[in-house]
C-alpha cells in the first residue's frame, strides 16, 4: 500500500485491535473494556452510516492505521452532543471569591467550586491516543489523528454544534486514582474514581441525586486535591498546546469527578475547521513531482469504512478550487481526476 498511515472510521471487526489501544489510557470515552468496546464500535458505525437520525446522538470513531503492518495504532472520536434529557452534561465551575476584614486587615482569595447541568451542551472532541511506540514517528501521527475530527466537522458542519469542548485528563496517581474525587466525590457517594467514572458513561442520575447543589470551597480540601483543579497532566500537555494553537482556552469548567480541565471554542473559529474545504482533483502528479505542501485528504466511500483519510502532498491547482494531489495519495483514495475530496492543509 502506498501510504504508510491512514486513518478512517472505525468498523466492528477492530474490536481486538481497538480494546489494545484502550488499555493504554482507559478513559470514560474509550474505557478497557470488551463489551464496552463492542457497542462503541457498533453505534460508531450506525453514526457514520446515518442510521443513528439524530445528528446528536451520533459518535464518531477514527483509526489510525499502519497500513505496512495492518496494525491499529491510534484513535479519536466526535460526540454530537454532550448533555441530553436523560444524559446531561455536568460539569463544575471554578471562580474566585474575595473576603476581606476591616476589623482583621486580612484579605483572603478562595476558589470555589459549583456543580452545574445543561441539557443541550457542545460537541465533544476526544477520545485521543496515540499507541506509546508510534508517538515519535516523523510523520506526525498525533497530528493526523487528532486534526481529521476538525476536517470531518467541517464535511459536516450542520450535524454539530456551535461550541466545541475538549475534556483533558488532570494530574492522576500512577494507580489512576484521583485526588480530588478522593476528597469529594467518594464523600458523597461511596465509589470509587474507577467504579463512579465507569457508571457516568451510562448513567449520570446519580451524580445529580448525590453531590450538593451549593458551592464546595476548595480551600477546605486538601492540598494534594486543591492542586489538581483545573490542570493538565502530564500525558495531556501536548493536547493542551495543539488545542490553545488552534483556537480553545479553558473555560474555567472541570470534571466533576477528577477536576480535569474543560477547554471550550466555538467551532466556527477554530482554524483547523476555517483552513478545511472541499476541492476537486485537477491534476494527479507523478511520485517525483509531487508538490512539497501537505495536506490531510479524505473521501467518503459509499461502502465501510465510510471515510478514508491520508497525509498527503497537494497544491491548490487554478482558481477554481482544483487540487493537485500526489499520486500515491490517489491511488490509496482510489481518486481519480475530477473527483471530490477534502482536504485540511497542514502548516
Amino acid at each position: 500500500m502506498a501510504c504508510p498511515y491512514e486513518v478512517r472510521g472505525a468498523l466492528p471487526a477492530d474490536e481486538d485491535q481497538l480494546l489494545d489501544v484502550a488499555r493504554h489510557l482507559n478513559t470514560v470515552n474509550l474505557p478497557a473494556d470488551r463489551d464496552e468496546i463492542r457497542g462503541l464500535l457498533d453505534h460508531a458505525q450506525k453514526s457514520f452510516t446515518g442510521a443513528v437520525k439524530d445528528p446528536r446522538r451520533r459518535e464518531y470513531v477514527f483509526v489510525l492505521v499502519d497500513a505496512r503492518a495492518g496494525r491499529i495504532v491510534g484513535t479519536s472520536m466526535i460526540i454530537g452532543q454532550l448533555g441530553r434529557r436523560d444524559a446531561p452534561y455536568i460539569y463544575v465551575d471554578v471562580f474566585e471569591e474575595e473576603r476581606y476584614s476591616a476589623t482583621l486587615d486580612r484579605h483572603f482569595r478562595h476558589v470555589v467550586l459549583k456543580i452545574g447541568y445543561s441539557y443541550s451542551g457542545p460537541t465533544e472532541i476526544g477520545g485521543l491516543i496515540v499507541s506509546p511506540d508510534y508517538r515519535k514517528q516523523p510523520e506526525r501521527l498525533g497530528l493526523m489523528i487528532s486534526y481529521v475530527r476538525f476536517l470531518y466537522l467541517k464535511m459536516h458542519r450542520e450535524w454539530f454544534r456551535d461550541e466545541l469542548i475538549a475534556e483533558l485528563l488532570p494530574p492522576l496517581e500512577p494507580d489512576g486514582t484521583s485526588h480530588l474525587w478522593n476528597a469529594v466525590g467518594r464523600n458523597f457517594t461511596d465509589m470509587t474514581y474507577a467504579e463512579a467514572d465507569r457508571l457516568s458513561k451510562k448513567n449520570k442520575e446519580f451524580v445529580k441525586g448525590l453531590f450538593p447543589e451549593g458551592a464546595i470551597y476548595a480551600t477546605l480540601l486538601p492540598q494534594n486535591a486543591q492542586d489538581v483543579i483545573g490542570k493538565v497532566g502530564v500525558q495531556t500537555k501536548g493536547v493542551e498546546r495543539m488545542l490553545r494553537r488552534i483556537g480553545f482556552r479553558y473555560a474555567w469548567r472541570v470534571d466533576p469527578f477528577d477536576g480535569g480541565p474543560h477547554f471550550t471554542a466555538p467551532t466556527d473559529e477554530v482554524t483547523l475547521v476555517q483552513r478545511s474545504h472541499k476541492a476537486r482533483v485537477t491534476r494527479i502528479s507523478a511520485a517525483g513531482d509531487a508538490p512539497k505542501t501537505r495536506a490531510l485528504i479524505a473521501v467518503e466511500p459509499n461502502e465501510p469504512p465510510f471515510f478514508r483519510a491520508v497525509l498527503a502532498s497537494w497544491r491548490p491547482d487554478g482558481e477554481g478550487g482544483g487540487a493537485e494531489i500526489g499520486s500515491e495519495a490517489a491511488a490509496h483514495l482510489a481518486a481519480t481526476e475530477g473527483d471530490e475530496v477534502w482536504v485540511l492543509p497542514i502548516e
